[in-house]
């Protein structure tokens, strides 16, 4: 089995904002699907977890981006596990352009869950195996992020098209709600370059989370169950 998985995405106008740029929470979705096609290769997908009423969940992300590519472009999506440690399962993803150049780097921090208890299972409880590799070229994965209060609070709601397969809100729209605080004229001028997230715990459907962020040279949002 290689270790290391190659699959590529067309950037079409689902994926763009209205600059024609690919939004950031569809490259954390192409790495997201690209690591479920492992997965089905490695016989750890979602319908083989769930036989064990296992399922995974990202706790920690980071990704970095040279270049966001563009509506009409092809990207190239290589992504790895890496060795697994005592609590989690660490995969990268790198995307490329058609001309071979380094589009984004991802490193996230998977755990496996349990579907009755929604409580962590750690690897060596689990029976779950995959094998990894390192490269050294890796981004590191995220520490703890403390929460802090914002100067501005919004509220929204965790809604149906927020939900994914697991019944909670998928990763990659937090990134949509995080992205959604700032203006299109910001995003025109200033588009991401980093992000890290930390997840506390899932978010379910009616549950309405406040968000209380910071303008500065880093963007920060904390998000908790509004009160």
């Amino acid at each position: 089995m290689n270790s290391v998985y190659t699959t590529r995405y067309f950037v079409s106008t689902l994926h763009s904002d209205c600059f024609g740029r690919c939004k950031p929470s569809a490259l954390l979705r192409f790495a997201q699907d690209a690591a479920g096609e492992h997965c089905v290769l490695l016989g750890t997908d979602w319908n083989s977890m769930a036989k064990h009423r296992y399922f995974w969940a990202v706790v920690r992300q980071r990704m970095e981006i040279t270049r966001l590519p563009k509506d009409g472009e092809t990207v190239t999506v290589k992504t790895w596990p890496m060795p697994t440690t005592r609590v989690a399962y660490p995969r990268a993803t790198e995307g490329f352009d058609e001309a071979g150049n380094s589009l984004f780097k991802i490193i996230s921090l998977w755990v496996i869950m349990d579907m009755d208890t929604r409580a962590m299972v750690l690897p060596g409880n689990s029976g779950i195996v995959v094998p990894g590799t390192s490269f050294g070229t890796e981004l590191k994965v995220p520490g703890s992020i403390s929460a802090f209060e914002g100067s501005k609070d919004i509220h929204r709601t965790v809604t149906y098209s927020d939900l994914d397969l697991n019944g909670h809100m998928n990763n990659t729209r937090y990134l949509d709600w995080i992205c959604d605080l700032l203006p299109a004229a910001f995003h025109k001028d200033h588009p991401m370059k980093a992000v890290s997230i930390c997840y506390i715990s899932e978010a379910l459907e009616g549950q309405t989370l406040r968000l209380s962020h910071s303008e500065g040279d880093v963007f920060k949002v904390d998000g908790s169950l509004s009160q």
